[in-house]
Parts: C-alpha cells; sequence; structure tokens
C-alpha cells in the first residue's frame, strides 16, 4: 500500500477538485474537499478520517491512486450484495428509463413487485410492507404502529443497541448516542443476554437467557404491563457487537410478548437479507415476530430503501382506520428496482447461502483459532458474514483494549490492504455476503497478522 498522501487545503468551496491531478493527489484533493465542505456524521470535524475512495467490485475497494483493499466493513454493514452487482446497476438504468420517480399514493408495478419479492421470504403472518427511505425510519413507523394497534404508549428496547438516528429510533437506541438526543417520551430499557460481560452474574448461556429473559418480564411488570405497545429489538445486536442471542432467548422474548399483549418487533436492518446466512436472523431462533423492520441489505443501499413487514393483524387493524405517517419518497421506483433486482440476484446466485459456508468455514474457524493462541482476542462471536473479535488488555479481567491500539489496529490493517470494523474494542468482520472463501481467507490472514502483530507488542 502507498503511504496516506497528505492533505492539501480547498479555499474555494466551488473550485472543481483534483482536475489534472496524478492519483494520489486526486485523493488528497478528494479528501482536502470533503473535510472543508462536508459536515461530517457521528464525528468532531476537526478530526475527520483521510480515507478516499474511488471505486468498487464485489467484496474490493479501491483508490485514485490504486491502493486496493479486502472490504470487511460492507461499509455500513449493508453492501451484502457486494459493490457494482451488474444486475442491480442494469435494474435502476432500465427503471430510469421507464419512470424515475412517483408518489406513494399512486400504485406503481415496481413497488408491487419489490413488496412481492420482500414477502416471499417472510413468515405467513406478513402480509403487506410500508416502505421507508431507511432503516431508522422504519423503526419509527414500526414504533408508531405497534402504539396505535395496542393503544398503548410504551415501548420496551435494549440497552447495547442502535435503532437509527430519527426522533423515536435514537431514543429507543441503547447506546451514548440516546443521551444527547433524549427528547421522545415512552421509552423503557433493558439489559439483553450478553454472557462475556454478563450483567445477571451468569456463567452459562442458559443461565444469561433464564435470568435476561426474568429481568425482561419484570421491567414490563413494574412498568406497568398494560402500558407497554411493542418490544423493539435488534434479532442479533450489530453496532452494540454481534451478539448472537442464547437458545431460547428469542423464543422467550415472544411468549412473554404473548402475554402481556404487546407487539414484537424485529430490528432486521442490519441483520436481515443474507448477513447472518439467512434470509432473515429470525429464521435461525425458532420464532416469529409481529414486526419486522429492514433496510441495508434489501438492495445493499444502492439506492436507500427500508420498510416496514407487517403482519396481517396489524395491517388489517387500518382497513378503516387512516394510518398517520408517509414519506415522499416511499417505495422510490429507482429503489425499488433495486430492490427487486438485489432479491433475485441473491436467489439465483445462492448469495445468502455463500454467506452461511464463508463464515461456517472460513471467518468462524479463523477467529476461533485467535482466540485460541492470541493473547489479546477475549472473545469471538457470529454467525454468516456477521463476526466479531473482542479485544482485550487481559483476558482474565477482560479490561478492553484501549483506544489508542484499536487506531493502531485500524490503521495496521488499512497499510496491509483491508478495510476493517472497528467498534469500542472490537473487530467487527462483517464483509459483503458475495465474499469468495478465497478473499475472506486472504482478509482473515491480514488480520490475523495485524491481531497477532499487536499482541507481541
Amino acid at each position: 500500500m502507498s503511504s496516506t498522501a497528505q492533505v492539501i487545503t480547498v479555499d474555494d468551496p466551488t473550485a472543481p477538485v483534483g482536475a489534472g491531478s496524478t492519483g494520489a493527489e486526486l485523493d488528497a484533493a478528494v479528501i482536502a474537499a470533503d473535510h472543508s465542505r462536508v459536515f461530517h456524521s457521528w464525528s468532531a470535524q476537526a478530526h475527520l478520517p483521510a480515507f478516499s475512495v474511488a471505486g468498487g467490485q464485489g467484496a474490493t475497494l479501491w483508490n485514485h491512486a490504486g491502493d486496493r483493499w479486502v472490504d470487511f466493513s460492507s461499509q455500513l454493514i449493508n453492501v451484502n450484495i457486494g459493490y457494482q452487482h451488474p444486475k442491480v446497476v442494469a435494474a435502476i438504468k432500465e427503471q430510469a428509463d421507464i419512470l424515475t420517480t412517483i408518489a406513494p399514493s399512486t400504485a406503481n408495478l415496481t413497488r408491487a413487485e419489490a413488496a412481492g419479492k420482500i414477502l416471499s421470504h417472510a413468515p405467513a403472518p406478513f402480509e403487506k410492507v410500508f416502505f421507508t427511505n431507511a432503516g431508522a425510519d422504519a423503526n419509527e413507523n414500526a414504533m408508531r404502529l405497534a402504539r396505535l394497534y395496542t393503544g398503548r404508549d410504551k415501548i420496551i428496547s435494549r440497552y447495547r443497541s442502535y435503532h437509527g438516528n430519527t426522533g423515536a429510533a435514537v431514543v429507543a437506541t441503547g447506546d451514548w448516542r440516546r443521551i444527547p438526543n433524549e427528547f421522545a417520551r415512552g421509552h423503557v430499557h433493558v439489559f439483553g443476554p450478553y454472557l462475556y460481560r454478563s450483567e445477571f452474574w451468569a456463567t452459562t448461556p442458559e443461565e444469561e437467557c433464564a435470568r435476561a429473559l426474568h429481568h425482561l418480564e419484570r421491567v414490563i411488570q413494574a412498568e406497568g404491563s398494560e402500558t407497554i405497545a411493542g418490544i423493539l429489538l435488534e434479532t442479533v445486536p450489530g453496532t452494540a457487537g454481534i451478539m448472537v442471542p442464547p437458545p431460547g432467548y428469542l423464543a422467550g422474548v415472544r411468549e412473554i410478548a404473548d402475554r402481556y399483549g404487546i407487539v414484537m418487533i424485529c430490528d432486521e436492518v442490519m441483520a436481515g437479507f443474507g448477513r447472518t446466512g439467512s434470509w432473515f436472523a429470525f429464521e435461525q431462533h425458532d420464532v416469529v415476530p409481529d414486526l419486522i423492520t429492514f433496510a441495508k441489505g434489501v438492495n445493499s443501499g444502492y439506492v436507500p430503501a427500508g420498510g416496514v413487514l407487517i403482519s396481517s393483524p396489524i395491517a388489517h387493524a387500518f382497513d378503516e382506520r387512516v394510518f398517520p405517517g408517509g414519506l415522499t419518497y416511499s417505495g422510490h421506483p429507482l429503489a425499488m428496482a433495486a430492490i427487486i433486482a438485489t432479491i433475485t440476484a441473491m436467489e439465483d446466485e445462492h448469495i445468502v447461502e455463500n454467506a452461511a459456508d464463508v463464515g461456517a468455514t472460513v471467518i468462524g474457524p479463523a477467529l476461533t483459532a485467535l482466540a485460541d493462541t492470541n493473547p489479546i482476542v477475549g472473545d469471538v462471536r457470529g454467525t454468516g458474514v456477521f463476526w466479531a473479535a473482542e479485544l482485550v488488555a487481559d483476558q482474565a479481567t477482560k479490561e478492553p483494549l484501549p483506544a489508542s491500539r484499536m487506531a493502531a489496529i485500524k490503521s495496521a490493517c488499512l497499510a496491509g490492504g483491508l478495510i476493517p470494523t472497528i467498534a469500542d474494542n472490537r473487530v467487527h468482520v462483517v464483509p459483503p455476503c458475495v465474499i469468495t472463501p478465497e478473499e475472506a481467507t486472504h482478509g482473515m490472514q491480514i488480520l490475523a497478522d495485524v491481531l497477532n502483530e499487536e499482541a507481541g507488542r
């Protein structure tokens, strides 16, 4: 890999970027223009990353200078079908020639077909799809549906979760981002299962499951079960650490929800459409929720789209009652065409099965080997192409590896040709679902080399 080009200053905000430059100069100019003109999310604006991407294909990205990386991030864990899949690109172009946009109040063939494609992979109780622009507003509208359907107010969600950056979704979120944005009402948080750092003094998955369910039910009782509209949970918490629930946990949540007449909402925004090695993550846990939210992998973000899968009882509750919600771009034709092409390609090319296989034969075993031999790897967990390695300074105390060392790991991965996802003291291994076993093996070797070198410091 070449060294990072020096960032240059762009004084004129209207100036063209990098005209006539070499590749490295163009990367530097792009970074400088971006930093001077773009306000970045979740960032202190004086401390932005110096990383430019010019193009990509499959599970590989490159910059203008020609440096190439295996992508173990899928950007924001959304590019499930990989970069520039030709069938999805062609579908967007074809739809653009037919109709670029239409209001959601209008019946549209592409929208109806996209809904049908999504529903074809959902269990029988699901009948309709409400389309949104992304995952955050999908969760907003799922919570709205639960409240209107039950006539109740409160939503229970978990600490160690992320549900989006809109008003209620960010308050349902269980990490630090909730705290400066806590303006929505009616939200209650509980701890979910996380055996490696158990809140319940558990030593086995069975104990962690039983005690987490007991905690959930006691909170419902203490809050007043008649006030709880919905339980919103990421089927597999993603940003919080890719914590696959222990056997029986989701089924237990389903039983509790039924006992108290509460709507169960599975947030599959990150976990859905192949990420866990199945179309939906809840399929692996013998449970069917009442509402399913989705986005990201449904069309890999080629055109922004999300939505809510609505089960029959909730859908028909609005047959004669107006649902008070909507978005200008709900079911946007370009996004719908991308959904149809993405799901069709995933079916035809067995991409979901590939994600399951690569996780089981390459990523999982490689991470397990690291956990067995590397003293800074405290825990590994995951499924499909949805894995995390939790890094510690001391395996006995589980003290998290400090931020300075995590930053060094990220830099070393990039220098070695791998784009990692770093979250707190974890490396998330979340490549596109199309990654080949050979690419995954190469990426895991880079990661292993970096972690082994860091362990020897």
